[in-house]
């Protein structure tokens, strides 16, 4: 039989996705694509919008069309937010954020007994959910998912309710994990989850102690971290981010709002004092760091004074790129109460234009530092005869040499405009 996992939304979706994958070809089947009308489609929703939610439906949708046959399974935050809903849509299965790990199992006894199953836990009493990937393809980088849930129930954001409260996968078998992903030849480890920083939260030990502890590994080329708080940047992890030059030159720190009157409504525990003497830190250990960031434009009580406060703080912070969205109202959540203070959704796309168009000039500023420098790229993808790595700050380079991914080389950049870095090859790792 065959089987298709279509995926919406974070990293973590990406790695639970890629653990059903290995999971169904463990059992025989065979992986292709929506087109060729498997027999098994799982959509991996999300819901951090409603424009998640949006595509998330028509997902599930245009599976039963492409593939009427189909045993069709919904799962993921979507899912657990509107549950029974998505079986009437086209679902056969559907889940939520557990037992994904028990997909095949579901299938299963659906192929048995063919009748409709919805099956939702009380997302504050689950414990992690193993998962383990044992993936040979792509030896770049493996992402691999050492927490779930959250506990910040930030005003705008439904994922603690979706997800659930923070729990960590056990230090040793994460550790195992890594050390076997590495001996199959992956150079690069990024570490990931809902709320990565609070790895360990409740346990003898966190992040920084499994950066420690992977570090040891020889054959390990670097560490990423997918997205941390800046709350959770510890006099600990600052000292190993001055030590440990495996930890890639690329930090991804959410700001959401550049005003301290939004923060604040936002529930973000931290205001842009704080945030700016954070990166000032970060910048005096390591000069050249790539910082990126999230920012949620038109949120209750941004006006337009509140608004240039935060491209002001934009322009002080210099970014590498900035990650925008338009604030989207998930029922349920502290901002429902903010109604009087909606923004307009003609004003929310102007500013998120106008933050896009900051974000790429502020890119382009940043990737001019490296040019006729070196920077070492881990060759990732090969695409319409085009080769393009990531050096550790996550500038990628475009190169004509013909190098296997999964290579290590040492590049010059030669060029950088509006169409992305190049390079060539001056060593090979």
């Amino acid at each position: 039989m065959n089987f298709c996992v279509l995926t919406l939304g974070c990293k973590v979706n990406a790695y639970e996705s890629e653990f059903i994958k290995e999971k169904f070809e463990e059992f025989g089947y065979k992986s292709t694509s929506l087109d060729d009308k498997p027999d098994v489609i799982v959509v991996n929703t999300c819901s951090v919008t409603n424009q998640s939610d949006a595509k998330s439906r028509h997902m599930i949708r245009l599976s039963r069309k492409k593939s009427p046959q189909a045993i069709i399974v919904a799962c993921g935050c979507s899912a657990q937010n509107h549950k029974e809903e998505l079986l009437t849509i086209g679902a056969d299965i559907v889940l939520g954020t557990k037992d994904k790990s028990k997909i095949v199992e579901y299938v299963a006894n659906y192929r048995k007994v063919p009748e409709k199953v919805g099956k939702f836990y009380d997302m504050k009493e689950v414990e992690f959910e193993r998962m383990f990937l044992k993936s040979e393809k792509d030896k770049t980088r493996a992402f691999v998912k050492i927490q779930d849930g959250c506990n910040n129930f930030c005003s705008y954001c439904i994922i603690p309710y979706l997800r659930g409260n923070i729990r960590s996968k056990d230090i040793d078998l994460a550790v195992q994990e890594i050390d076997d992903l590495v001996a199959m030849g992956h150079k690069e480890i990024v570490l990931t989850g809902i709320h990565t920083g609070s790895y360990g939260a409740k346990e003898d030990y966190d992040l920084v102690d499994l950066i420690r502890r992977i570090s040891a590994n020889p054959n390990l080329k670097r560490i990423r971290i997918s997205s941390i708080e800046v709350t959770e940047l510890s006099e600990k992890f600052m000292e190993e981010l001055r030590n440990n030059p495996l930890i890639c030159d690329h930090l991804h720190i959410p700001l959401q709002s550049g005003s301290d009157v939004v923060l604040e409504k936002m529930n973000r525990k931290y205001d842009t004092a704080f945030y700016a003497a954070k990166i000032r830190e970060i910048r005096d250990i390591r000069p050249d760091i790539s910082i990126t960031t999230d920012l949620i434009v038109g949120f209750p009580y941004e006006n337009d004074e509140e608004f240039r406060m935060t491209l002001s703080f934009l322009e002080k912070i210099r970014f590498t790129k900035i990650h925008t969205f338009p604030f989207s109202l998930r029922s349920g959540t502290k901002a429902e109460e903010m109604k009087e203070h909606f923004v307009d959704e003609k004003v929310k796309k102007e500013r998120v234009h106008e933050v896009l168009k900051l974000s790429q000039e502020m890119e382009k500023e940043y990737y001019s530092k490296f040019l006729n420098k070196k920077l070492s790229i881990i060759v990732e993808t090969a695409k319409d005869d085009k080769i393009v790595g990531h050096a550790s700050n996550y500038i990628p380079v475009e190169i004509e040499e013909k190098i296997a991914p999964g290579d290590i080389v040492d590049v010059i950049v030669d060029k950088v405009d509006n169409f992305g870095v190049k390079g060539h090859v001056v060593g090979i790792d």
